[in-house]
């Protein structure tokens, strides 16, 4: 009854927004277009397209405003005027009770708050669809953040993940779109995201490998993590104080070098693409902060590490190569890159696709390279390269969206921010790096003991592979063998028919010869006399 009376409340805020736009009319269930006259008169006055699917979220709660967000990190699927929109959501949820929140401490650590924390605050610091964040100190005198899982969350969550497949399956059947945009696979990617978010190990996890890669780190600072006070439900971090990366005026107040930190935000996108292979893939502005310690040396202080990416090495030296050749307006090489990185199919016809990403670059880079975003180079790359069954890679996805923030916010930073600047030298020195003789000894004494641990069975690996090779070319040779039989004998049959044509009318002229009566005998036959001696004379040619 509770899901039937959810799923109500789900269609009445679809009609009050008209979602029912988003897909043509002719495509809409013709038991719901009856409906349609009701819902002009309760809907919202003239909106666009993605103020209303932004608007109908929010009103829909904490779950479908967190799957908004997950499809704003979409843009190869979903049009960019949605993600401009779906970026605006804020996960501002009412917090639930102070005494709740203690119960829940108190049963993931085995002890109460009191005995655990020196202080702990009664209001929350934040609270988000999913936790909820106290500030406390420790008892040793460390202040911390307290984060906790929602309760009852779960089942929440499974109920309307379960509608949002319901509605996902309506578009896909309904919609002519609804193939491209894959509807239920969205949402079974939002299914495994929110469920990994709700293991805050994994998050405290992701977070020290962050740290630890940004240990002594100019660039950026990451909390650390209390190990003895995290379990699957609760982290307990360091709290950090630093300026929001939105707050322009307290930056500029506190005298910021602002050029120098819209620059090392960039810097900070490529050392965990290229040099950690880990990224922080949620970086909107609410989850960065700036240090206030050297505002003349901006350094970035980040939370939130529930979102994660990695690229394989394949994927880094393939996207590396494809950027440089897209700054050198290498189409050519853009087209191939992808054939080999298995990112559009190996048949795709390659003067085809250099065209087309010709057409889509080129308008681009007449601009000047300060006024061209380099993620919306990237997205448009990614769209043409859908026209030729590109699949989706869910890892790219990540990093593209992941770049767009990092674009954005830098240029809100610092508007002259020239991006390029900055990326063609670093992607040149990456590339060199990767096949320097001390990368390559790295990777021998990374690798060398599993080598050597496999090297005795090479021997009889290789033995093993050349009985097989001289097997399969015995085999080979029988089929050889055989088919020139078949092939002598097939020879053989036509030079028999032929001498059995030949003969066969070296016959009718020799009858015709001795016999002249025979021509008019035949010509006085019945049809059914010259089927038979046709039939015959057919006989004795294929016998």
């Amino acid at each position: 009854m509770t899901e039937i009376w959810r799923l109500l409340q789900i269609f009445r805020v679809i009609i009050r927004y008209r979602l029912d736009q988003l897909l043509p009319k002719k495509q809409l269930p013709l038991a719901l277009r009856p409906l349609l006259f009701i819902a002009k008169i309760n809907a919202v006055p003239e909106l666009s397209r993605g103020e209303r699917l932004r608007k109908a979220l929010e009103e829909l709660g904490p779950i479908f405003i967190k799957f908004g967000q997950l499809l704003s990190t979409r843009p190869d699927l979903v049009p960019a005027d949605i993600v401009s929109e779906l970026d605006q959501l804020q996960d501002n949820v009412p917090p639930f009770a102070n005494e709740t929140f203690k119960a829940l401490v108190q049963t993931a650590l085995g002890a109460p708050v009191e005995e655990v924390f020196a202080e702990f605050s009664s209001e929350p610091l934040a609270s988000a669809s999913v936790a909820q964040v106290h500030a406390a100190t420790l008892k040793s005198g460390e202040d911390v953040v307290v984060k906790i899982i929602r309760p009852g969350i779960e089942r929440i969550i499974e109920q309307d993940v379960a509608l949002l497949q319901l509605i996902a399956r309506l578009v896909a059947r309904f919609s002519t779109d609804g193939k491209r945009l894959r509807p239920e696979e969205i949402v079974e990617d939002y299914r495994h995201t929110i469920f990994d978010e709700l293991n805050l190990q994994r998050e405290a996890a992701n977070a020290s490998q962050l740290r630890r890669n940004f240990a002594q780190s100019p660039l950026l600072y990451i909390p650390e993590v209390y190990w003895d006070y995290c379990r699957r439900d609760i982290m307990v971090m360091e709290r950090i104080y630093g300026i929001p990366v939105s707050n322009i005026e307290d930056l500029n107040t506190q005298n910021t070098d602002m050029k120098l930190l819209a620059e090392r935000g960039v810097e900070i996108f490529f050392a965990q693409v290229f040099e950690h292979n880990f990224f922080h893939a949620d970086m909107h502005p609410g989850n960065v902060f700036v240090s206030t310690e050297t505002p003349e040396r901006p350094q970035y202080i980040a939370v939130d590490m529930a979102i994660v990416g990695v690229l394989t090495k394949e994927d880094q030296y393939y996207l590396a190569r494809n950027l440089l050749a897209m700054f050198r307006r290498d189409y050519r090489q853009v087209a191939e890159l992808h054939i080999q990185s298995g990112w559009v199919p190996e048949g795709t016809k390659i003067n085809d696709f250099e065209s087309a990403i010709r057409s889509v670059c080129e308008p681009i880079f007449e601009k000047p390279l300060k006024d061209i975003s380099f993620g919306q180079v990237l997205v448009s790359l990614f769209q043409t390269a859908r026209r030729f069954d590109m699949e989706v890679q869910p890892q790219l996805v990540l990093l593209q969206k992941t770049l767009l923030n990092i674009e954005g916010l830098g240029r809100q930073l610092y508007p002259e921010l020239d991006l390029w600047s900055t990326a063609h030298p670093y992607l040149e020195r990456w590339l060199e790096n990767r096949f320097h003789p001390k990368s390559l000894w790295g990777e021998l004494k990374r690798h060398g003991p599993e080598w050597m641990e496999k090297f005795p069975n090479v021997p009889h690996l290789v033995f093993n592979a050349l009985n097989r090779i001289q097997t399969v070319g015995e085999l080979g040779a029988e089929i050889r063998e055989t088919r020139a039989q078949l092939a002598q004998q097939q020879t053989s049959s036509r030079q028999s028919r032929r001498k059995s044509l030949i003969a066969g009318l070296a016959f009718a002229g020799a009858a015709l010869t001795a016999w002249p009566n025979v021509v008019h005998e035949v010509a006085q036959a019945t049809p059914q006399t010259l089927v038979l001696l046709g039939i015959g004379a057919l006989a004795l040619v294929l016998r």
